[in-house]
């Protein structure tokens, strides 16, 4: 999506930037491990295909993706700091994971979107160190405050590949859902932490669980109140974010 192309995420206890042409060599080397394509449901791509990807999902309508990067190493840094400039404050020895949202049109229900969560801590040494949690309590915070423009960006998109006319606005909710394997306990402990709940008691098909967010962003909701405050009034900042360079795709020998 095009809505955090120039926004980055500061919080004690994570930076968050839009995915960019140089984070691709590090994600795309992240992906070649078995453990995490399982964990993903991923295919492991060539170099030149993650490039492309990274592009497509920068313009794709119904993707919104973060780069998840260590906090700032002080607070006063933090604080004073309006700018993120990327390939400085997101260098490859910085980079830890992702998060995105998938979005589509509830099934039963045309007026609402279901945003499917999913989160990515990569290195083993940066996981069961908070990192995880202040990802998702800062990007559902980002996904709460700019709702509309989410929505009307994906609903603009959904028109578009459908070849239909731009006049009229459709008015949509917007609901958070997880789908997360059975035996990946810490993460259903995390996300049930933060108010998501089962929708079923049994596994599926798959070995998988929905957990939804009861209610829908924007709406006076306690569970989203929930989440929203943990980040902190005072503690969540959205700055600019610049680029300072775009490194060539390594050639292959």
């Amino acid at each position: 999506m095009r809505v955090n192309e120039t926004t980055a995420i500061s919080t004690p206890a994570i930076l968050l930037v839009p995915y960019e042409h140089h984070h691709v060599h590090t994600y795309n080397t992240w992906m070649q491990d078995p453990a995490i394509q399982q964990a993903t449901a991923s295919e492991p791509l060539t170099i030149e295909e993650e490039y492309a990807m990274q592009k497509k999902w920068r313009i794709d309508h119904d993707k919104l993706t973060f780069i998840a990067c260590l906090p700032y190493d002080s607070k006063g840094v933090r604080e004073a700091t309006n700018t993120v400039c990327g390939g400085v404050h997101d260098v490859n020895e910085r980079m830890i994971g992702d998060v995105n949202m998938f979005l589509s049109v509830d099934e039963d229900d045309d007026g609402l979107v279901v945003g499917e969560l999913e989160l990515m801590i990569a290195p083993t040494g940066r996981r069961r160190q908070g990192f995880g949690r202040g990802t998702v309590v800062a990007f559902i915070r980002y996904i709460s405050e700019h709702a509309e423009a989410i929505l009307d960006e994906f609903t603009d998109g959904e028109k578009g590949e459908k070849g239909m006319g731009q006049d009229e606005k459709v008015k949509r909710k917007l609901q958070l859902r997880v789908k997360i394997g059975e035996t990946n306990v810490q993460s259903i402990g995390l996300f049930e932490s933060l108010g998501f709940a089962k929708t079923v008691e049994k596994a599926n098909y798959f070995g998988e669980y929905e957990l939804r967010l009861p209610g829908c962003l924007g709406e006076d909701d306690k569970a989203i109140q929930k989440v929203e405050g943990e980040s902190g009034r005072e503690d969540y900042r959205e700055c600019y974010r610049n680029i300072q360079f775009t490194p060539e795709i390594p050639k292959r020998i």
